[in-house]
């Protein structure tokens, strides 16, 4: 027997449907719901509309009835995480606010290296716990769908233990999280030998048991002058698209280029893009890829964000993730981010939710999330106002209330 629950009423409910998925939004396309309700049966949408509508229509279900005010969001999508590390990346922080370079800081032993050993010397269960704790902080704050990437191993067995602690964390964490393979995120120190073999060896010895055990069908790479070129990188992309795993790179973060490499393998995604000019924007807008800007890097690396609002004009599909890694963008507040994006590329709050809701499950290749409609997911971020402006306004300070998931609250402030 399917459970059928209607909820509301919500003071304002926004939907996200019938908005393009590429190009500028303007606040007056977004849909309100005023008094809105939604139809739940098990962990599917069943009906979205007015809330006495739905209760008169459908008398026999059981009624989770809100009081106060009330705003309803699809939950958030973070299209760009890496909450699966091991130790702390604080020292680096402190040195980079004092004005150190990032050179300085990996000879002092800081430096995505120092969180790769930390990383090695964590147990499966360790890093399975600490992902689900991150997840769950995550979810507090309205995000219900995390990507989460390797990357921090850097051989094939750490590789593996940091994908399958992925999937450990899955089966308990309360968002979903989707794995991404980053194994080439930098050339490890301890392999002896080139960046074309140390990918070679990756694809022929790592991506056969990805498959086996299902542990992602996404395959990352960083492109930049301190990870891997465009030219290392094509046998490595190629033999991915091989084995029908997606595409997604981190491109253009200090130097252009990266996204070049995206479109030409039909990446679904392009991400960082802080360094890309006017020729990789308009690349980017005549093509399928998604734009996925990293504020939380910006943040934390005290940089240029994002030519948002560049590439929103420029006819591109704009997706904002947090970036939540333990280096760069140790903050992982989505929302917060997302705002203060918002704030300094001058986003309408239609194009800022966009990039954290229906945007961001295209840069992940979700169709069954991201917009409040019939047969979508039951993925709802709730939050105590009267007015959606509220959420954006108040800067990340204004919290959800209540978050559900696949059609269960799983979080409730109140208790």
């Amino acid at each position: 027997m399917k459970k059928r629950t209607l909820i509301g009423p919500f003071k304002q409910l926004l939907p996200m449907t019938g908005i393009k998925l590429k190009g500028a939004i303007s606040d007056h396309e977004l849909e309100i719901i005023e008094d809105g309700g939604i139809l739940i049966e098990d962990q599917l949408i069943m009906a979205v509309g007015n809330f006495k509508a739905l209760a008169a229509e459908y008398p026999e279900v059981s009624t989770t009835v809100l009081n106060g005010n009330h705003v309803c969001l699809p939950g958030f999508i973070d299209a760009h995480t890496h909450i699966c590390f091991g130790g702390s990346r604080s020292k680096d922080y402190a040195m980079r606010n004092a004005g150190k370079s990032y050179l300085e800081i990996a000879h002092a032993g800081g430096g995505i290296w120092d969180t790769v050993t930390q990383t090695r010397i964590s147990s499966l269960e360790e890093l399975t716990k600490n992902t689900i704790k991150r997840a769950n902080r995550h979810l507090k704050n309205g995000t219900t769908t995390i990507e989460v990437k390797s990357g921090y191993g850097l051989t094939v067995s750490e590789e593996l233990k940091m994908l399958r602690a992925i999937k450990g964390a899955n089966e308990q964490a309360l968002p979903e999280l989707i794995s991404t393979c980053l194994a080439a995120h930098m050339l490890p120190k301890d392999f002896e030998g080139t960046e074309k073999e140390y990918l070679k060896m990756i694809s022929k010895e790592l991506f056969p048991i990805l498959k086996e055990e299902n542990l992602t069908h996404r395959i990352d790479a960083f492109i930049e002058q301190s990870a891997f070129s465009a030219d290392d990188i094509q046998a490595y992309f190629s033999k991915a698209s091989e084995m029908n795993f997606d595409i997604t790179v981190h491109a253009d973060q200090f130097s252009a280029g990266g996204s070049k490499v995206a479109v030409e393998f039909n990446a679904i995604s392009a991400d960082h893009l802080e360094a890309s000019t006017e020729k990789e924007i308009a690349l980017l807008a005549h093509s399928d890829t998604i734009s996925v800007a990293l504020p939380g890097a910006s943040i934390g690396l005290g940089c240029d964000f994002t030519p948002a609002r560049e590439l929103l004009d420029a006819g591109a599909a704009l997706a904002i993730a947090s970036d939540h890694n333990p280096g760069s963008a140790p903050m992982g507040d989505l929302l917060t981010q997302a705002s203060i994006l918002g704030t300094f590329q001058k986003l309408t709050n239609a194009e800022v939710l966009a990039g954290i809701t229906f945007r961001a499950a295209a840069a992940l290749k979700l169709e069954d999330r991201g917009k409040l409609e019939a047969g979508l997911l039951a993925d709802l971020a709730v939050f105590h106002s009267d007015n959606y402006q509220d959420i954006l306004y108040n800067q990340g300070n204004l919290k959800p209330c209540m978050v559900w998931k696949n059609g269960a609250l799983v979080f409730d402030r109140h208790k």
